[in-house]
C-alpha cells in the first residue's frame, strides 16, 4: 500500500497526522503537488513534484495510484476518478468517498461550480479546518489503515 497525498491544498494537520501514522504503520507516503512540500525529516516520506497546471497533480494521482492504494484528496473530481479506478479516498474532514456517494458529491461540487460562474452562488469555500475535522481525519485514517484500504 502507498498513502498519497494531493498536496497543494491540504492542511497542515492532515499531512502531520498522515506522515505519523505512515511511519507508524511503515508504508510509503508521497505527496503530490506543484511546488517543494516542507516535509518532517526520515524515512518513507516522499514528495513528487509536477509540472505548473491546476490539475498536473491530479493526472499524476490518477496515473500512479493503484487498488490497494489511499488517497488523501479534497479534490471531488479526483476522488471520482480513482473511485472509478477502485482505489480508497478519503478527504481531509475523515469522509471516505465511494460508489455509493461520489455521484451525488461530483454532481453537487458541478452545480455550485456552475452557480458560481453565473454570479448566482457566492464564492465562499469550505467552514475552517478544526480540532473535530483533524480529529475525524485521524480516526478514519486509523480504520482505513488496520483494513488495507
Amino acid at each position: 500500500m502507498i498513502l498519497w497525498i494531493d498536496a497543494d491544498a491540504c492542511p497542515r494537520p492532515v499531512r502531520d497526522v498522515a506522515v505519523k501514522a505512515a511511519r507508524r504503520k511503515q508504508i510509503e507516503l508521497v505527496l503530490v503537488a506543484n511546488s517543494a512540500q516542507q516535509l518532517p525529516p526520515g524515512p518513507g516520506v516522499r514528495q513528487v513534484i509536477v509540472s505548473a497546471g491546476a490539475d498536473a497533480a491530479d493526472h499524476h494521482i490518477i496515473e500512479q495510484a493503484r487498488p490497494g492504494d489511499l488517497v488523501i484528496t479534497a479534490d471531488i473530481p479526483l476522488a471520482a476518478g480513482l473511485v472509478d479506478r477502485q482505489v480508497t479516498a478519503i478527504n481531509p474532514r475523515g469522509q471516505v468517498y465511494d460508489k455509493a456517494s461520489i455521484g451525488d458529491r461530483l454532481a453537487m461540487r458541478n452545480l455550485m461550480d456552475e452557480l458560481r460562474g453565473a454570479g448566482l452562488a457566492g464564492r465562499g469555500g469550505p467552514a475552517p479546518y478544526s480540532d473535530r475535522d483533524k480529529q475525524a481525519f485521524a480516526n478514519a485514517l486509523d480504520r482505513l489503515l488496520a483494513r488495507g484500504a
